[in-house]
């Protein structure tokens, strides 16, 4: 609540300054007020401990997005450095990320298993992973796209996914190289029909319906598969493209996982 005074400016009365005789409530009494019950309606979503806790971030329609930024196609290397370059500013923050694994629009990120970041509260970690993500995906987008201006604000969707042993988490981040694999695959050989072979989009889709079979087996010569894992040293956090199906990455990594028996 507040009172003024009036005062008398030329013969006619104008407000003066304001007066404040009380503070409703602050953030200490409200806590001990009769509207504290509201704070039952929280749901309490603290990770299950002893698991690793995976922030996956998906982009929202992107594939609108990419045409109105004249992403190259099949693969951009821009924006594909944009993801990188986002995904080690989250890890940069929070460093109980031990490593992250990206491809197109997406980026997962591992927390160790025996996090306590914001007490593991599922929501909290998803939060602030997609707003770093975001806010860093602008923020570095002049350095990628320097003669493309940002349209409008890009944004992502996060979900929280929880494993509980070293094998869990290998075939997950293995599922999602697989993945980043076959769209690789498919995206490749899709825009060298339409650029190089002077088919239309619609029949580039449907002369690969038919020949979906063959073209999961082939094997793109000179393709380079566009994912990649980023992984953190105690000095500084680093960039890979590489194989992490395998057992080779894992050990030259072991720092990454941590035993099954902690």
């Amino acid at each position: 609540m507040v009172i003024g005074n009036t005062c008398r400016f030329l013969g006619r009365p104008r407000f003066s300054v304001v007066h404040p005789l009380a503070r409703l409530f602050t953030s200490s009494n409200m806590a001990k007020s009769k509207f504290e019950y509201v704070r039952n309606f929280e749901t309490d979503d603290t990770c299950l401990r002893n698991c690793y806790i995976v922030v996956r971030l998906d982009g929202r329609n992107f594939h609108r997005f990419a045409g109105q930024h004249k992403f190259t196609k099949p693969n951009d290397n821009r924006a594909l450095g944009l993801m990188s370059r986002s995904a080690r500013s989250v890890m940069e923050e929070l460093e109980d990320i031990v490593i992250a694994y990206g491809q197109s629009d997406e980026f997962s990120f591992v927390f160790k298993r025996s996090s306590t970041w914001f007490k593991r509260r599922a929501s909290k970690l998803m939060t602030h992973v997609a707003s770093q993500f975001s806010s860093s995906y602008v923020f570095y987008w002049k350095e990628f796209f320097e003669d493309q201006p940002l349209l409008y604000p890009p944004s992502f969707d996060g979900r929280v996914v929880l494993y509980p042993t070293n094998r869990n988490l290998k075939d997950y981040l293995s599922w999602r190289q697989a993945d980043c694999h076959v769209n690789n695959l498919y995206n490749t050989v899709f825009w060298t029909l339409v650029q190089k072979g002077g088919l239309t989009t619609a029949q580039a889709e449907d002369r690969l319906k038919r020949e979906e079979t063959v073209i999961k087996r082939m094997k793109v010569p000179g393709e380079e598969e566009k994912d990649v894992p980023v992984t953190s040293s105690r000095r500084r956090v680093q960039s890979y493209h590489c194989d992490i199906i395998g057992d080779q990455f894992w050990e030259e990594h072991p720092r990454v996982l941590e035993d099954d028996d902690s």
